[in-house]
């Protein structure tokens, strides 16, 4: 009689999980809103890049900061690589601690320096510091260094998920802020930060935000653009195949919907078919590409985006930055290969792999990752 009781008990647990799961779905939107993004006045963008110039030097220092265990892949290396590429600032990646930063979903890279021996380098701090999104946002080290910086006179620019890290500074209170469209209400629950919708980038007295992940990249070249003038940042996003820059975005476009969590929950419970995608390192990749590529797959929940060469020796990218391998191995199976995106500039990898995971997992997957990365398609 009591395991009857029990069983039905169960059964009726169930019953009521799977109820209270479908009228959450069901009251979820179907699709996101539809709309233009506004446009962007001329006088908002010249004061942007006002806002924005070298506080110090004339060829800025800039500072990219994570922690070593999960600091988000595009976040880190995508400001420092079109930075780099643009070759108008002296551009670091760092740590909190010695040893490599693991990113998050995907690579492993061997950063310039800890923050310590930055600090001893550069006893005046960096002209700007950028701060991608991170697995703790309240790690009291970085936390402490960020708000050292500003005191300092840097301009401090929160990427993606980055803007809780800065909100935990208290850098961000009395100003105007975004951040990813899955995080805004975790920023709103800071009173003293005031949200800006439709908006790629906000810049408030020495602290800039941005939207999701892939709005690191009109941030670089807008950072590109206030350091050395129009000519070079049209440039430099020719060269990562960008066609435009601007801050304009329409925020309702990205949201938590039905379609979407719908993949999310179909795509991890598919876990009997998880692949492993191997990218093959070679001295010279390109490391924005990689990191759109890995960033992407990865999110997909279907699979693990991995590296591999032929030794352990860490491989230098286009920009001069340390990448670690996942595995020795002199190939990888064709079939677990991405196509060769990775020798596409940037903005075209990414849009051909979103076509590829199209084709591998359907336009649902594509999408579902094309809201993650916050990518206007």
């Amino acid at each position: 009689m009591t395991w009857r009781v029990l069983a039905l008990s169960g059964l009726g647990c169930v019953a009521l999980l799977a109820a209270i799961g479908g009228t959450w779905l069901f009251l979820l939107p179907g699709a996101p809103a539809q709309g233009t993004a506004p446009a962007i006045s001329k006088e908002e963008t010249e004061a942007t890049l006002a806002a924005l110039k070298p506080p110090k030097r004339k060829r800025p220092l800039i500072a990219i900061v994570g922690i070593n265990d999960m600091s988000e892949t595009t976040d880190y290396l995508m400001p420092y690589g079109i930075l780099a590429r643009a070759d108008v600032a002296d551009v670091l990646t760092l740590a909190t601690q010695p040893g490599p930063v693991t990113l998050y979903p995907a690579l492993k890279v061997q950063p310039h320096a800890t923050i310590a021996e930055f600090d001893a380098a550069h006893p005046d701090g960096a002209d700007y510091v950028i701060v991608p999104a991170m697995s703790r946002e309240d790690d009291a080290v970085v936390v402490q260094w960020i708000r050292s910086q500003a005191s300092k006179g840097a301009i401090i620019v929160g990427v993606c998920v980055g803007a809780k890290v800065v909100a935990n500074t208290g850098l961000l209170d009395g100003r105007q802020a975004t951040t990813h469209w899955y995080s805004v209400r975790d920023l709103q629950k800071h009173s003293a930060i005031r949200y800006v919708a439709d908006r790629r980038l906000v810049v408030d007295r020495g602290v800039a935000t941005t939207t999701g992940i892939t709005a690191s990249m009109p941030m670089a070249l807008t950072l590109v653009e206030a350091i050395a003038g129009r000519a070079r940042a049209e440039a430099v996003a020719r060269d990562i195949g960008l066609a435009e820059w601007n801050a304009r975005h329409r925020s309702a476009a990205f949201q938590f919907t039905r379609p979407f969590a719908l993949t999310a929950i179909a795509n991890t419970l598919a876990f009997w078919n998880r692949e492993q995608l191997g990218t093959a390192l070679t001295p010279g990749i390109d490391e924005v590409s990689l990191a759109l590529i890995a960033d992407a797959w990865s999110r997909t929940y279907r699979l693990r985006a991995l590296t591999f060469a032929a030794t352990a020796e860490p491989q230098m990218s286009r920009g001069g930055l340390r990448i670690l391998p996942d595995n020795i191995a002199a190939d990888w199976p064709a079939s677990l290969t991405p196509p060769a995106a990775v020798d596409m500039p940037p903005a075209p990898a990414l849009d051909q792999t979103l076509s590829a995971i199209d084709a591998r997992y359907g336009s649902r997957t594509a999408d579902f990752v094309a809201m993650q990365l916050e990518y206007p398609r």
